[in-house]
């Protein structure tokens, strides 16, 4: 791939990253855990599936229109949490994500370990955003970023439950990766491969934590600090009594991500969550789980109509959000297929990559016979035997 006009898929983005990041960070973006079964899983599980189209129907015009934890959005997907983005886009980061969403009029879910703040995530686009947490041991820190996330108008609060240990990913220990980038002998070269995103990375605030300006800054060269600050951050002993407590402290939308199973799902359910997001983590934490598209229709089952379900992991093209509505999803969220347009170009890679899915869904919509989003259903999916 030469440029992004070239890049007519998500996995044309992934090609033409490779030539714009140095390679540790490109690893981090599509590694997973282990022998990346589940990474893989995560997008093929998606061709278990075939399209029924509607024959006959009116679709001179199609809305993509529905609302997502409470928020009325042009289309059925919206930009999840990436933490570290100053990686992917020293320049931006985060900022670059949240003007392309708006630009499309979807939500945009910044992550507690943003390297921009949740204030200026706020500021830099009007559309409508989520704010991504971990349970944090300091409970004062805790309660602080959560009147900080109030005060600054996100719209829902997203709890992350399945990163108490990081996962093996084996890829990250093969090039050396460390979070922030570190400089080794073996990655330094790699670094210098990338002049104009090691020159970008140098002058920004890329190794900066937004939310905790209190962490130490860290230079490219030296994280130790760093990894010893973010170690004393987390709560271990993650219990439902805590997402119990999140969700009144809260008193709004509220999603409950890393939920795999239905058992769960009706746990999430009892303690007054608003919405599910099916998430394994992109495949990066544990291998050997099931893809979160597997998961929609018992999960469903298990919850009923009225609690939402977001879909979360492999989502490539425009008819893998379709396939997840007809099964019962209210929503998707984009991970890679985001970070991939973001590491491709920035603000004007992320906003192809939504351009793309926006477009391959719509098309998909009008040659299924669907007309408006609540269309969408059972009747237009077939499980491949």
């Amino acid at each position: 791939m030469r440029n992004l006009k070239s890049c007519i898929n998500i996995d044309d983005l992934a090609r033409l990253a490779a030539k714009k990041v140095p390679a540790p960070v490109y690893d981090y973006v599509e590694g997973g855990a282990d022998d990346e079964v589940t990474l893989i899983r995560n997008s093929q599980g998606f061709q278990s599936y075939q399209i029924v189209p509607k024959a006959l129907q009116d679709v001179s015009t199609i809305q993509t229109r529905t609302r997502i934890l409470g928020c009325q959005t042009a289309l059925p997907f919206y930009i999840s949490a990436t933490g570290f983005s100053g990686m992917m886009c020293p320049k931006d980061a985060e900022l670059a994500g949240a003007r392309a969403a708006s630009r499309f009029g979807i939500p945009y879910t910044a992550s507690t370990f943003s390297n921009r703040s949740l204030e200026q995530i706020s500021n830099c686009a009007a559309s409508d955003k989520f704010f991504q947490v971990y349970v944090l041991d300091d409970e004062n820190l805790a309660l602080d970023l959560n009147l900080r996330a109030k005060q600054a108008g996100y719209k829902a609060m997203v709890l992350t439950i399945d990163t108490i240990v990081g996962g093996n990913r084996e890829r990250d220990a093969r090039s050396g990766l460390t979070i922030p980038p570190s400089l080794t002998l073996k990655s330094t070269l790699q670094y210098m491969l990338r002049p104009k995103w090691l020159m970008q990375y140098l002058l920004s605030d890329g190794a900066s934590m937004g939310n905790f300006p209190h962490l130490p800054k860290v230079s490219l060269g030296d994280s130790q600090a760093f990894v010893e600050a973010m170690s004393k951050l987390f709560k271990k002993d993650l219990t439902w009594n805590d997402a119990r407590r999140m969700i009144n402290e809260w008193q709004g939308p509220f999603a409950i991500k890393g939920i795999m199973s239905a058992s769960d799902a009706l746990k999430a359910k009892e303690a007054g969550a608003s919405a599910v997001i099916l998430s394994n983590h992109g495949g990066r934490q544990l291998d050997g789980t099931p893809a979160p598209i597997e998961l929609v229709e018992e999960v469903r089952a298990a919850v009923g109509p009225e609690m939402e379900i977001i879909v979360d992991g492999g989502i490539r093209r425009g008819t893998d959000v379709f396939k997840a509505l007809a099964l019962g999803a209210n929503a998707c969220s984009l991970g890679r297929a985001y970070v991939r347009g973001l590491s491709a170009g920035g603000e004007a890679g992320v906003i192809h990559a939504l351009n793309l899915l926006k477009t391959e869904f719509e098309r998909c919509m009008i040659l299924a016979g669907c007309s408006s989003v609540d269309q969408i259903g059972p009747e237009h999916i077939r499980k491949v035997c």
